[in-house]
């Protein structure tokens, strides 16, 4: 029971990869906070953690409102006191296809969702954790966040966005103990996977790739969970400002927790400078 007696925040909790987070904390005896826009997808979550014995208050939000994200957070305060931990989650992929063909209104709306939609729930949640000087904030990144992505730029761009606002408020935020940190799920498939198929052509070779993860069944969502779970816990103190697969990276082994811990350039956005990159000779 890791994260026993704390309070876990998880926003896009009523499907997918937001819905196995949920039920993992829960199981591991965390008040969870569900959030996302879908009420009836938030009551599933929360039948399904109330048959485990778990407790669980749900708030139906924009988090692309500000207005919204601060009513959820104070909903969250007044029913289970501090949030220790603030997992986000939730996310949109559209537009698909190539940039020049996109819908710019969509593109905005996309990184209003995955980007400010972080923005908005980490500034609300951020300023009782600076007075504790406690807390853990865990953002999912995924694909396009460390190589191009074809078809997907806003979805890219508003993934790579969110590992280097980790890794900054990370630097941030070090003097007050609250580790901040990114994850790459892997590919599971959830709604997104859905959504690249039935774009058939405007996703080109991707469509191949999504084809055979739908048939194979992708990666398991509880690894994901799983490391979302060590990261919420007393366990990763002083982890921080990292970006970790959940699928490849030995993250439970201790000499990769003890690097993670010492080498500040490790498990981030690559840096262009000669220690990665030779310098031309004059």
């Amino acid at each position: 029971m890791v994260l026993e007696g704390k309070t876990v925040l998880i926003t896009g909790a009523g499907r997918g990869i937001g819905r196995v987070i949920a039920f993992k904390c829960s199981s591991e005896g965390a008040k969870v906070v569900l959030v996302a826009r879908t009420e009836s997808e938030l009551k599933e979550t929360a039948d399904q953690i109330s048959r485990i014995g778990g407790e669980s208050h749900l708030f139906v939000c924009d988090i692309a409102s500000a207005d919204n994200v601060n009513d959820a957070v104070a909903f969250a305060r007044k029913a289970c006191g501090p949030i220790h931990v603030l997992i986000n989650n939730a996310g949109v992929q559209p537009p698909i296809g190539s940039f020049a063909d996109c819908d710019i209104s969509e593109w905005k709306k996309n990184i209003q969702v995955n980007l400010f939609g972080i923005v908005h729930m980490t500034g609300s949640v951020l300023p009782d954790m600076v007075v504790r000087k406690k807390g853990k904030i865990i953002n999912l990144a995924g694909g396009g966040a460390t190589s191009a992505r074809p078809n997907f730029s806003a979805y890219a761009v508003s993934k790579t966005a969110i590992v280097r606002l980790t890794e900054t408020l990370a630097a941030e935020l070090k003097e007050f103990n609250i580790d901040v940190n990114a994850i790459s799920p892997g590919a599971v498939n959830t709604k997104m996977l859905d959504e690249v198929l039935q774009a058939g052509q405007l996703v080109g070779k991707e469509a191949i790739d999504a084809e055979r993860r739908k048939e194979a069944g992708g990666d398991d969502p509880q690894l994901a969970a799983d490391l979302v779970s060590f990261l919420a816990s007393d366990s990763s103190d002083g982890i921080t400002g990292k970006l970790i697969s959940a699928r490849w990276d030995p993250w439970k082994e201790d000499s990769f927790q003890m690097r993670l811990r010492s080498d500040k350039d490790f498990a981030t956005l690559r840096r262009i400078d000669d220690k990665y990159f030779k310098k031309q000779e004059a």
